[in-house]
């Protein structure tokens, strides 16, 4: 639920705004075809990307929490939690990999990999419906008599 904030903050998708700020900050730190493509389209493109990391990270929050679509939300939260790792640059240091993006990829996966949400959580509430189990008429076979 970490995007609720970033949702609610009228400085955080604006051009100019937080989310610019925080992205040209991390770009001083990548380098190859990561720095080009933080510089040359998201950086053009900061409201978009913006708008989708807020609801991105609030929608992955409110999946895992509720367990509701989990396999799906683990595979958002894998996917900006490696994202954000790969930003800061971490990954050229051993130190860069007990950090806290690294655990919540690895967190995410978990939810990913493992029936998390059939356990406790919607998912499973959903699963456990009561099936209408529609009768199955089978043709008679020739020189049978029907039951």
């Amino acid at each position: 639920m970490h995007g609720l904030g970033k949702i609610r903050n009228p400085q955080w998708a604006v051009p100019g705004g937080d989310c610019a700020a925080l992205i040209g900050q991390m770009s001083q730190h990548t380098g190859g075809p990561y720095h080009d493509f933080i510089t040359n389209i998201v950086m053009p493109n900061v409201t978009v990307f913006a708008q989708l990391v807020a609801w991105g990270e609030t929608l992955v929050g409110v999946s895992l929490l509720l367990g509701l679509l989990t396999r799906l939300g683990g595979l958002v939260g894998v996917v900006l939690a490696l994202n954000y790792w790969a930003a800061k640059g971490d990954y050229a240091h051993l130190s860069g990999y007990t950090t806290y993006d690294i655990a919540a990829a690895v967190l995410s996966f978990i939810s990913l990999a493992l029936p998390t949400g059939k356990t406790i959580g919607l998912d499973g509430l959903m699963g456990r419906r009561p099936r209408i189990d529609r009768v199955r008429q089978e043709p008679a076979l020739a020189g049978t008599a029907p039951p």
